[in-house]
């Protein structure tokens, strides 16, 4: 690491320089010398440096302007100070602009040794940090969420409008749809970015630990709380907190929440001090909320505060256009971890996947790709290499015959066995809601309702 690592120096004094210059290339560093401020600030304007080591006093620019300059320019550089005039308010006036530390002449070659390498050390965490924050910025680009479909491009288009604000997210769909990956594109792409992202699964947290995990306690607070615990609205402060499952959190942590929410800030178990916050809340479910409501089991107001925004993702059973993509997209990715030449899928694999009902959504997907790389042999995957539940599902994607042969065929049965099935379709896709139906059949409410009373289809 050290001969990758830039340090300029800046020193008035020529001997001084030119010990310090051969002392640091000693060491193994890149090093480049400056007699001046003005010197210094040219060699910044040009060139990236890890460390920049400054005397505080210099004939044109004082020590703090160029760490000014240097903190302005380049953030993550560690600027280390030296003067032969120490005292307390040129330490303190430092260390408020930014300088990593302070050293006074005559300079102790360990001390100097020891403070070089921890400045070496934070600079390399704060640029890995970076990295693995445009890393994640990258992952979660809107392009990289598949989706051609009309019901994706308005997702697309409503989280594109949402990026820039503050307000709470409710997003909603089955299990497997994708929320989590949602509301993370939605941080990574918004003003938070920078800042933490915490995910809480509500569901998969037992109820008596649910609140000191949102929360945090003070020690104390009750058996086994031996020290204070940071709690994970804390943790994501200045940033975004995902409460998944959030239909399953419990009555009284719902009044909680709530008041976290009204008043934007916590209190942790057992204590009695507030702590003001500034958190984003996206929460997610795969329950009717609504009707939670109705039902009881979901306070009213907690369910207005967080559906100010709601996303609502579809099935993948709705978006048949997106499954091939999808499909093709993992089976890259994981002929890619697997180290494997990119596989191919035969036409009946194609079929067969578009034929599915996909129950468990883009989460099912991605596993049955994973398990495809893994197992097939060669290159192709054939429709015998698929779980026998999706093979299945060829057979009964058309299962009524609308063919003529010569024993002829019973066109009235026929057509009211497809006008059966379609209104039982999209009766489904309506969760039962009549209108929404009529609707999605291109019908009027009274029409659909008269053609389910012909076809004897209960009402």
């Amino acid at each position: 690491m050290k001969d990758r690592i830039k340090i300029l120096l800046v020193d008035d004094e020529d001997p001084s320089r030119e010990a310090l210059l051969l002392l640091l290339k000693g060491m193994k560093y890149v090093v480049k010398g400056a007699a001046s401020g003005t010197e210094a600030l040219r060699y910044l304007n040009t060139e990236q440096f890890e460390i920049v080591i400054t005397d505080l006093f210099l004939p044109d620019i004082n020590g703090i302007d160029i760490l000014k300059k240097v903190k302005e320019s380049s953030p993550a550089t560690e600027v280390i100070l030296i003067t032969g005039h120490a005292s307390a308010e040129t330490a303190v006036s430092a260390m408020k602009e930014g300088a990593f530390d302070y050293i006074t002449k005559p300079l102790n070659i360990e001390e100097l040794r020891h403070i070089i390498a921890k400045a070496v050390e934070k600079n390399r965490l704060l640029t890995e940090n970076v990295y693995l924050k445009k890393q994640l910025q990258d992952k979660y680009e809107f392009a990289n969420i598949i989706g051609s479909s009309l019901s994706m491009q308005k997702v697309f288009n409503r989280m594109k409008r949402i990026i820039s604000t503050d307000s709470t997210v409710l997003i909603s769909g089955e299990s497997g749809t994708g929320k989590e990956v949602v509301a993370k594109a939605i941080h990574f792409n918004g003003e938070r970015r920078a800042k933490p992202f915490i995910a809480v699964h509500c569901g998969a947290i037992p109820e008596n630990l649910l609140e000191s995990e949102l929360f945090g306690y003070v020690k104390g607070a009750f058996t086994g709380a031996t020290r204070d615990k940071l709690g994970k609205f804390e943790a994501a402060n200045h940033g975004t907190i995902f409460l998944d499952e959030i239909g399953t959190m419990p009555m009284l942590l719902q009044t909680k929440l709530l008041r976290v929410l009204q008043e934007q800030e916590v209190e942790r178990v057992g204590s009695t001090r507030p702590m003001k916050i500034d958190v984003r809340v996206i929460s997610a479910t795969n329950q009717n909320l609504a009707e939670e409501v109705k039902r009881g089991n979901f306070r009213e107001d907690l369910f207005y505060r967080l559906n100010v925004i709601p996303v609502n993702l579809p099935p993948l059973r709705e978006r048949i256009e997106d499954i091939l993509p999808l499909a093709r997209h993992f089976l890259a990715k994981y002929c890619k971890e697997m180290k494997r030449p990119l596989m191919n899928m035969s036409k009946e694999v194609v079929e067969a996947l578009d034929s599915y009902e996909w129950p468990g959504n883009v989460r099912e997907l991605e596993n049955v790709m994973e398990r495809l790389v893994a197992l097939t042999e060669g290159n192709m995957v054939h429709l015998e290499d698929l779980p026998s539940a999706i093979t299945r599902s060829l057979g009964k994607k058309d299962d009524l015959s609308t063919k003529v042969t010569a024993k002829g065929v019973d066109l009235m049965k026929t057509l009211n066995e497809i006008e059966r099935k379609m209104i039982e379709e999209a009766l489904a896709l309506s969760k039962g809601v009549k209108a929404r139906a009529a609707a999605l059949l291109n019908l009027n409410r009274t029409t659909l309702v008269e053609k389910m009373r012909r076809l004897g289809m209960p009402l």
